[in-house]
């Protein structure tokens, strides 16, 4: 008698797993994979440039009109050594190096340190940062300015005075 209550809940199982597996898999089906979508993934910006990609870039703060540093990376995907420079307000900084297939990391703790005279914007609002690689493209971005309130940042910070 056991054999037909287990080939009844077999017929029940089966297709209601095949219907479920169906279902799930429909997701994708209509919404993007996020994770095959190329996003800033912490507190800075992403700006690409031709053969340039600039990765969570922001500036570092302590208030409006204070000097700041632009703490992200610069990678070179391509096959030539490239100089790239960054400014606000045509205040440009000593350019940045980067070797073909290479990446520069901007920190003033241990990186290449691009620093601003004077950030025109409070923390916590967004900076335009001029960018320009020497020979080719330019561009301008949306950088959040922030300042010292997260640890990780503290010790970043330049002096205001």
């Amino acid at each position: 008698m056991s054999r037909p209550v287990s080939t009844l809940r077999r017929a029940v199982v089966v297709p209601l797993a095949l219907a479920t597996a169906a279902g799930l898999s429909a997701c994708s089906a209509t919404n993007p994979i996020t994770t095959t979508t190329t996003y800033a993934a912490s507190d800075g910006v992403r700006v690409e440039l031709d053969d340039v990609r600039l990765g969570n870039v922001i500036v570092l703060s302590s208030a409006e009109g204070a000097p700041g540093v632009v703490v992200g990376q610069i990678t070179n995907d391509g096959d030539e050594d490239v100089r790239v420079t960054l400014g606000v307000d045509g205040a440009l900084a000593e350019p940045v190096a980067v070797d073909a297939r290479g990446t520069a990391l901007l920190s003033p703790d241990g990186g290449d340190e691009v620093t601003l005279d004077a950030v025109p914007v409070a923390p916590g609002a967004y900076v335009e940062l001029q960018i320009a690689v020497d020979g080719g493209a330019t561009t301008t971005a949306q950088v959040p300015v922030l300042d010292g309130t997260l640890p990780e940042y503290a010790d970043l910070v330049p002096d205001a005075g």
